[in-house]
């Protein structure tokens, strides 16, 4: 059996950077992908669809430290479904994918911005 899943997206905002008592880094984000084509009319359809993406460890500081909304990336990860129960005790699920490797692919400035620059890992 295999769960693998490759993604190339752009952030819907800035990461948020959470830690486990243990001292773990999480970091959570969506990314957007866009599917285009031409209808039996031959009118433009595009369709976005939303994905929520979880790092954890080295790669979640990376993720934390250099993603930011509008980044372009490549992620390539599992995908997970958990679930939990609300504050009101009701059973939840989320489906989400689990990063295990992301490669940036904005093209690298120097500036101040909070873009990544020289002392980017990557």
């Amino acid at each position: 059996m295999f769960n693998k899943i490759f993604l190339i997206g752009r952030l819907g905002a800035d990461p948020t950077v959470k830690y486990t008592q243990e001292g773990t880094t999480i970091t959570n984000f969506n990314i957007a992908t866009d599917e285009k084509w031409k209808d039996k009319n031959g009118e433009k359809v595009q369709k976005t669809e939303w994905h929520k993406i979880t790092a954890f460890g080295k790669l979640a500081e990376i993720c934390g430290k250099y993603l930011k909304r509008g980044s372009q990336i490549f992620l390539e990860g599992k995908v997970q479904t958990r679930n939990y129960d609300d504050k009101d005790g009701v059973k939840r699920y989320v489906t989400e994918v689990i990063a295990k490797e992301m490669l940036m692919l904005d093209k690298k400035t120097s500036g101040d911005d909070g873009s990544a620059g020289d002392d980017s890992p990557f």
